[in-house]
């Protein structure tokens, strides 16, 4: 029955491509003009009563004329982007693009737009978002959903260029709005210029690809009291720094029958005229995981992405300078990443979770082994969840009979009563329920 959709969607596809060239060749003015002249053609059919008609002759001359004087623009340019490496979902990524003119005219009134990959996306995806929402939203709400589509990336900002001399070069301060995480692929970059009415703009476009990875949103969290506390890791704290077994250097001490080799100090031998070893003591320190639910089989969902939020709000708060934070996810595989004590830091575990998808066709105990295989080496847990079933309350209560502290957060839609605690009813202080639209002041509530 796809084949009943197919029309919506290449409608989709074609209102979506107008839209986006109206915005981008017409200016404000411009798309006044546009909204007038449908206006009197609408109501100045009958000429004997009314004379919009001749409002609508005079915009149409004003717009035939703009559009003419569009085809002029002859001028040849290059740009290129100053980016950063990498941005934030809903923060505004501000960087520069250096315009260089190639030709031997002076050029003023110039705008930099930036051109993007294209957004919509393929009829797979479409249908499966467009069911996916049908099946959630209300009649009524359909308006908002289309305000607020899954598939757009970003709200772009123009960028006023300089005046330029003849062969001569100069910088705009362009601004981007990131709407989702993950990568932001950039095709090219557009110079415009208004004809003499600036009704029309004409263009010139310089091809530039280029990508930058935009980071999830972060919440501020209050002080937390992780559970947990000091457990012994193999491997001290050179377990970041180099490989096999090794522990604490504390002093240096008289060689004991059964002392390896590799601990003897030589140096203090040679002066002393005895052998003298090096003590190291087992090294305790917390290490905490940090599990984050991906198993989910809406696409563009959006209690995934507060999940990723909550996640990379976490990995940023918490402190890793004297304890080791552990990533586990499940992706097309089973995914752990360490950060701290010298291993990877913070930047690198957002950039891991900027890229992390929803994972639809595995069940949820596979997260649970990875989870349970590893938590023998960790002094508690921070669960971030994508709702509370019996799967998931089976997995809390495995993990309390292990006796591992726990900290679970469910995400979740707007709920009409909060669902109840389960296996963490007697500790209702470690079970919290994050309604997206109120994640913010969910976490505020943490102690």
């Amino acid at each position: 029955m796809t084949f009943i959709y197919k029309p919506f969607y290449w409608g989709y596809r074609i209102a979506g491509g107008l839209w986006h060239w109206s915005r981008r060749r017409f200016t404000r003015a411009g798309l006044c003009a546009v909204a007038g002249l449908v206006a009197a053609g609408a109501t100045g059919v009958d000429i004997e009563n009314t004379v919009n008609y001749q409002a609508f002759a005079l915009l149409l001359a004003f717009l035939a004329f703009a559009f003419v004087s569009s085809l002029f623009f002859r001028a040849r340019f290059s740009a290129t982007r100053i980016l950063p490496r990498v941005g934030t979902a809903g923060l505004t990524l501000h960087y520069r693009v250096r315009v260089r003119n190639l030709t031997a005219k002076n050029q003023t009134g110039l705008t930099l737009l930036e051109d993007l990959d294209d957004p919509r996306p393929a009829f797979p995806d479409w249908l499966a978002s467009e069911l996916a929402e049908s099946r959630r939203v209300r009649p009524f709400r359909v308006a908002q959903r289309r305000r607020n589509s899954p598939f757009r990336v970003a709200d772009l900002k123009e960028g006023e260029i300089p005046p330029m001399p003849p062969h001569g070069e100069a910088e705009a301060r362009v601004g981007i709005f990131p709407l989702r995480r993950g990568i932001l692929r950039f095709t090219g970059v557009t110079i415009a210029r208004p004809d003499p009415l600036e009704l029309v703009r004409s263009f010139v476009k310089i091809a530039a690809p280029q990508t930058v990875l935009i980071l999830p949103k972060r919440y501020p969290l209050p002080p937390i009291a992780l559970p947990g506390a000091l457990r012994y890791q193999e491997g001290g704290v050179t377990l970041a720094a180099s490989v096999g077994r090794s522990e604490e250097f504390v002093a240096l001490r008289d060689y004991r029958h059964g002392d390896p080799v590799r601990h003897i100090h030589w140096r203090s031998w040679a002066k002393t005229g005895k052998p003298i070893v090096k003590e190291f003591e087992d090294e305790y320190f917390v290490r905490h995981a940090l599990v984050l639910d991906t198993f989910d089989d809406e696409p563009n969902s959006e209690v995934l992405e507060e999940a990723v939020s909550i996640a990379a709000s976490f990995a940023c708060t918490i402190l890793t300078q004297e304890s080791l934070l552990d990533l586990l996810f499940v992706g097309n595989q089973s995914y752990c990443f360490t950060a701290g004590r010298g291993l990877a830091q913070a930047d690198r575990m957002l950039e891991i979770l900027a890229s992390v998808k929803n994972c639809a066709g595995k069940k949820f105990e596979t997260l649970e082994h990875l989870v349970l295989n590893h938590i023998a080496a960790v002094s508690g847990c921070v669960c971030v969840l994508q709702r509370w079933d019996d799967a998931r309350k089976q997995f809390v209560k495995k993990m309390r009979a292990l006796g591992v502290p726990l900290l679970v957060l469910v995400v979740t839609p707007p709920l009409k009563e909060k669902p109840d605690a389960g296996p963490l009813r007697d500790e209702p202080g470690n079970f919290h329920v994050l309604e997206t639209g109120h994640i913010e002041e969910g976490l505020a509530k943490l102690e």
